[in-house]
């Protein structure tokens, strides 16, 4: 995503960095705080592998396209590698292999049994009519059907991929493998194996971190003031969340701008980006704003949920937030993280915060594996249980070794998947 400075400034570079320059970043600084053989650092800024397929696809006319697939694996020390599938026109190798060392990151910070991947076809979706994408979904788990499997690579929907196209993508593996394999992916309607909750289960991450957040910093719940950035199903789950346990959040925002409120806004009124694309602005509330002005509003806790690198070095200055919650993926670049930190301003990591889409991912991996589903009060409570385990643990790191947020979550991820690898030894 291209990153605007002011006018007549040159960009800073940190401000511009890949996905694979802030993952190798983010290692290099955690490293500094944990006794973790060189040889382990090293090996963990490598892929174990890159896999890049042709993907023919018929279109609706009758003529043919071929498109481009990627599967990164980053790291399975832990367990089978996990991680999304997106479709978009902009994804590359790099892409993959960044964001397939975040899902190491988060899934040791959470302590699953997974590693990191990611992948993806190299598509604009919009572009494709339903039976069109369901060619390419089945097609694409037929290219990489030797790379995945319910005990070697789990994948689940990201950007531009849904339920839906989990669907097709097991039927496609099921259909090869001759039997029903429901654990090859994850994030799938619950009536063929997905699980209740998982949905809702980052904006619910998010929520329940912001709130023992507010906690931490000596407030109470009732007192506290929210304004979330982007209402789609992160943002949406983690307002209304907050909203049913006392918070005011005063404002939410999509695309088009934000409702604001000063006295707390009816999340539940709000129709979210899943129930109605770019309604928020219709929604009756005393005042507008922009997005970028959302960003600066003076409340307790400050959620961007919308898209990466919203808070860059040049409004870092200007957030008057008390805490910063990132519901989205890298909402926060290098340089603004520096300049909140000087500012005194905490920022807790999106590999806590949001890791419940993984954490449930987990929850469903389970439920296929035993063929038993899990009542959504059940997801909830194992996902609440979950995500305190793993802010008391950062939080420990936080107190213990006086770091940030995000530096004390990768020390924790980083210490765990150290110990792995020194205790499983170098093969051969």
């Amino acid at each position: 995503m291209a990153t605007h400075t002011a006018e007549g400034a040159e960009p800073d570079e940190a401000e511009a960095e890949s996905a694979l320059e802030t993952a190798l970043r983010q290692l290099s600084a955690a490293a500094a705080h944990v006794d973790t053989d060189e040889g382990v650092i090293e090996r963990l800024k490598h892929p174990t592998r890159v896999v890049e397929v042709a993907v023919p696809l018929e279109r609706d006319d009758g003529s043919v396209e071929v498109y481009t697939g990627y599967r990164a694996q980053h790291d399975d020390v832990r367990g089978p590698y996990k991680g999304g599938l997106r479709f978009h026109p902009e994804v590359t190798a790099e892409e993959c292999v960044g964001l397939s060392m975040w899902m190491t990151w988060k899934c040791a910070v959470m302590d699953l049994p997974f590693g990191g991947a990611k992948g993806g076809v190299v598509v604009n979706p919009k572009e494709l009519s339903t039976e069109e994408k369901e060619r390419l979904t089945r097609r694409f788990a037929g290219e990489i059907r030797d790379t995945i499997g319910p005990k070697r690579d789990i994948p689940a929907p990201d950007m531009g991929t849904d339920a839906q196209t989990m669907a097709w993508f097991m039927d496609a593996y099921s259909m090869q493998e001759g039997e029903t394999i429901p654990g090859v992916v994850t994030g799938k309607p619950p009536v063929i194996g997905g699980s209740y909750g998982r949905e809702e289960a980052p904006g619910r991450s998010v929520a329940i971190i912001a709130r023992e957040a507010i906690d931490y910093y000596g407030k109470r719940i009732e007192d506290a003031t929210v304004a979330v950035q982007g209402f789609g199903s992160v943002g949406a789950n983690a307002a209304r969340a907050l909203d049913d346990w006392g918070a005011d959040v005063v404002a939410v925002s999509d695309v088009n701008g934000a409702a604001y409120d000063t006295t707390g806004l009816d999340t539940h009124a709000v129709p979210s980006h899943e129930e109605q694309p770019e309604a928020v602005m219709q929604y009756d509330a005393p005042n507008t704003l922009t997005n970028e002005e959302l960003l600066e509003l003076d409340v307790d806790v400050l959620i961007p949920a919308a898209i990466g690198n919203v808070i860059t070095a040049d409004n870092a200055g200007d957030v008057d937030a008390d805490v910063v919650v990132e519901g989205a993926n890298g909402p926060t670049t290098s340089t603004a993280d520096t300049i909140l930190e000087e500012r005194g301003v905490p920022v807790v990591p999106d590999i806590l915060a949001n890791a419940g889409g993984v954490t449930v991912s987990y929850f469903e991996w389970l439920q296929d594996i035993n063929r038993r589903q899990w009542s959504r009060e059940r997801v909830n409570e194992e996902l609440e249980d979950h995500m305190l385990s793993a802010w008391n643990d950062v939080r420990a790191e936080v107190e213990a070794r006086d770091v940030s947020w995000r530096d004390a979550a990768y020390v924790v991820a980083l210490g765990r998947i150290g110990e792995a690898k020194a205790t499983r030894g170098l093969w051969p």
